[in-house]
Parts: C-alpha cells; structure tokens; sequence
C-alpha cells in the first residue's frame, strides 16, 4: 500500500512539517516501549525477589500496546514500511500498478474512516469503565483507535495523490 516514498506534496514546508511530524511520533512510540518494558520489569523484578507486585502495573503494558500499535502504524505508514507485494506490484505495467496502488490506498482509507466512525459510539462508552487495577477510564486507551486511524489515513491520501500525480506529470 506504500508506494510513493518521495514526500508529501504541497511543497516542500507541508513535506517537512509531516516528516518532523511523523519522525515524532516514531519517537512516541520507542519511549511508550519502553514504558512498558520497565513497567513489566518492574512486576518480573518485584515478584522474583518475593515481594508482592505494584497493584495495577500489569495493565500498563496492555493498555500502551494499544497506543504503540497505532502511532507505530501510522509511522510505518508514512514512511512506506508496511509490508507490501512489491514483487507482483513491479511486475504490472506503470498505469496498472498506479491503479493498484491508488485502490489499495482508497480501501484502506474506507476501513480507517469505519474505525473513526465507530469510536464515536465506542469511546464514550468506554469512557464510562475504568480499569481493575488502577481506575483509569477505559475510554483513553481506546482514544487511540480513532486517533491511529486519522495518522494512517493521512499518508494513505498522500500516497494517492502522489500516485495520481505522477501518472499526469508533463513530459518535458
């Protein structure tokens, strides 16, 4: 799904802004990894010595993958490392693999828009439970699907755009 990697258009400050943007979110999520790995350190650590663990530190991991798998996808996303069969792509003509390239893109836009659309019933319902363990209301973990989803999708209309562009690009 990532086939233009040559940056954003509109000139060369947007470009610059939505890398920085995007490289920031890339940093996001390396220091939420390691929240979590010190938190779950810190259980492992406390339960081997025998003492009893932090009530609630189990669920930071969980709750911060949710956070990390979405701002690590929307990173991903804008840097063209989503997994992709670029072997059978390149085999396609020019105008065959724009196509592709711009129907797997306006797909996936369509599932990130249902996500976002679904998070308005679903995140203020969530917002109603807390947790077990540390209390927190469950409609900030579950923030992060809609939020996720806008930060993937904004790369996906990039890369169509970019894809259009350069079918009508004049031949100089």
């Amino acid at each position: 799904m990532a086939e233009p990697r040559d940056g954003a258009p509109g000139g060369s400050l947007i470009a610059a802004a939505g890398k920085r943007a995007y490289d920031a979110l890339g940093q996001v999520g390396g220091l939420i990894l390691a929240v979590m790995t010190a938190a779950v350190f810190l259980q492992v650590g406390f339960r081997f010595v025998g003492w009893a663990g932090i009530d609630g530190i189990e669920e930071v991991p969980r709750y911060l993958f949710v956070w990390l798998v979405m701002i690590g996808a929307a990173a991903a996303m804008y840097r063209g490392e989503h997994t992709t069969l670029e072997y059978f792509i390149n085999l396609l003509r020019p105008r065959l693999r724009a196509l592709v390239v711009v129907v797997t893109n306006a797909v996936g836009i369509g599932l990130f828009v249902y996500l976002i659309k679904s998070s308005f019933v679903l995140v203020p319902n969530a917002q109603l439970q807390t947790s077990p363990g540390l209390g927190l209301p469950l409609g900030y973990v579950f923030a992060a699907i809609p939020v996720g989803a806008a930060l993937i999708a904004l790369p996906m209309l990039r890369n169509i755009y970019a894809t259009l562009r350069s079918l009508w690009q004049k031949r100089s």
